[in-house]
């Protein structure tokens, strides 16, 4: 569901971008507050990142239309890690993302974060997920959320990549017809997002069912990392064979764009805020379009290292203090 700079107008983009960076700002904060009092949070949200990076890059098939989806994660990484955090986290994750590898527009930043993140993390979350599986809620119930809140977060999304292209109003789709394949192909990629949650989910509360009690409860420190080695040793694995696994159809978002107007490459805009947006993009894309197999380990490694890197930093720096 990642924009390209061609669906959307420089008004629409600055008013999503201010938006989300007022959230990530409330975000930065509060999670800031909370990590003073675990030193495993920032390690925690970098493996969850990781895993999250390393879960996006592998396309599932819809059956019966020649598109395909992908996790999100909103729905994981606040459960795992809680709102706040999880939002920050899935950011991350679309930062590496438009930056380095050039999946969505330098310009349709903002709206993608909010997309994904913010409609995940910040509003299906906690009206879908939270009241449905509860505190400490039975598989079923954990199951059921996942599925209705990935439902949830990816209908949601839809519905705003429509409106802000309409509202943008740079592309010849229409409004009525472009909805028309976004609802349909997303509701079943929801369905997939659900029920990959659930099944991660589902492993975490067998394997590591501390995390499900939330953050302050997943341990403290040394003890909390070395209980996230094995969601480590599967993100290497997921990234390290993404390439193989994948599937090549067009994703949701490009396969309802073919179907409006017969291509799924859109002309982007040639006025000055989509030019340097190009510039921009270009320049910071080392890897774009994921153009190595080792894309999945390079993205998923770099979430890591600064993830480590930062709670280290903090570390040495109230151990000085």
């Amino acid at each position: 569901m990642h924009m390209s700079d061609a669906l959307i107008s420089p008004a629409v983009a600055a008013t999503a971008g201010a938006v989300s960076l007022i959230l990530l700002g409330t975000a930065i904060r509060k999670v800031g507050r909370e990590s003073r009092d675990d030193t495993a949070s920032l390690p925690r949200m970098g493996v969850m990142g990781a895993f999250v990076f390393a879960a996006q890059l592998i396309n599932f098939a819809i059956p019966g239309t020649g598109s395909s989806g992908h996790l999100v994660g909103g729905i994981l990484l606040a459960t795992l890690l809680g709102p706040w955090a999880g939002l920050l986290t899935l950011a991350s994750v679309l930062f590496l993302q438009c930056l380095l590898f050039a999946d969505g527009g330098f310009l349709a930043l903002g709206c993608n974060l909010f997309n994904m993140a913010v409609l995940s993390c910040l509003v299906a979350w906690p009206t879908v997920y939270r009241p449905i599986a509860g505190s400490g809620g039975s598989p079923r119930r954990v199951f059921a959320a996942a599925l209705l809140a990935g439902i949830a977060a990816a209908v949601l999304g839809a519905l705003a990549v429509t409106a802000e292209t309409e509202l943008s109003g740079i592309t010849a789709l229409p409004w009525g017809r472009f909805l028309l394949f976004m609802l349909p192909i997303h509701l079943l990629i929801g369905i997939g997002e659900g029920l990959a949650t659930a099944a991660v989910l589902a492993a975490v509360r067998r394997y590591r069912p501390e995390l499900l009690n939330g953050p302050q409860h997943a341990g403290p420190s040394r003890r909390g990392v070395r209980r996230l080695l094995p969601i480590i040793v599967a993100t290497l694995l997921v990234a390290g064979t993404f390439s193989w696994i994948a599937s090549s159809d067009p994703d949701g978002l490009e396969w309802s764009i073919e179907q409006v107007a017969g291509t799924s490459e859109l002309p982007a805009g040639s006025d000055a805020p989509h030019r340097t947006a190009a510039v921009i993009q270009e320049r910071t894309a080392l890897l774009p379009d994921y153009g190595t197999s080792f894309a999945g380990i390079v993205g998923s490694g770099l979430l890591l290292a600064v993830a480590f890197g930062a709670s280290l930093f903090i570390r040495v720096g109230r151990r000085q203090s």
